[in-house]
């Protein structure tokens, strides 16, 4: 965990109060300050704009307006701080509306505190931050093919990469994690992620999803060439 000089402040959204004091108990102190919370999107909403946080942690089901529309509201205002969303994978549709709308990464409800804090700080140094489980849900339901301008558009970003980076590329459209990928590969994990981190740099895909997404766009073989 990377050490932080001041606290990140962060609004807690959840419509239950009871969650909303067990996140509070989980992350605060230390590198994390909960600022305010809010019960529904557009207290959210408000909420934000008076606080001004760092990091938006945010439940996608809720009354009234929900998490999604709370997200795209907030992260469509100049400034606007990442949120990471908490999610119980009981909904895909919203899981890619999420994602759609701006969340710069998803948690587990159940995560532990350790891991909450971890992408609570990774969203505030605007990395993307992923569960492994939610991203092979949103690569399961991610749309491939497309136009033919898609397609060309596609290919263009995909010829900028390496052989390796290829290989990356395609088993990461597959699901895989990285020490996944470093057995596959038979790659150590630090390298791994550096070659993802190029991969996502050079198709200009913040995340893994985006980066499968244009894997399956371009149309790979399984060999991760056209």
């Amino acid at each position: 965990m990377v050490a932080v000089n001041e606290p990140v402040r962060v609004v807690v959204v959840d419509d239950d109060p009871m969650v909303r004091r067990g996140l509070r108990l989980l992350i605060g102190g230390g590198a994390i300050e909960v600022v305010a919370e809010a019960g529904d999107g557009e207290e959210a909403v408000r909420v934000v704009a008076e606080h001004a946080p760092d990091v938006v942690l945010m439940d996608l089901r809720m009354p009234g307006t929900d998490g999604v529309t709370a997200t795209e509201r907030i992260r469509s205002a100049p400034g606007a701080p990442p949120v990471l969303v908490l999610t119980t994978l009981d909904s895909d549709r919203a899981l890619v509306r999420a994602l759609r709308a701006g969340a710069s990464g998803f948690l587990l409800k159940d995560a532990p505190p350790d891991e909450l804090v971890e992408g609570i700080l990774a969203v505030h140094r605007r990395r993307t931050h992923l569960a492994d489980s939610v991203t092979r849900r949103l690569i399961g339901l991610a749309v491939g093919g497309g136009d033919d301008d898609t397609r060309r558009r596609a290919r263009e970003r995909v010829a900028t990469l390496s052989d390796r980076e290829r290989e990356v590329a395609l088993a990461v459209s597959r699901g895989l994690s990285n020490t996944e990928i470093a057995d596959s590969l038979f790659m150590s994990v630090s390298n791994v992620k550096a070659v993802v981190g190029r991969v996502m740099a050079k198709l200009d895909a913040p995340n893994r999803v985006l980066v499968a997404n244009t894997v399956r766009d371009a149309r790979l073989g399984d060999d991760g060439r056209d």
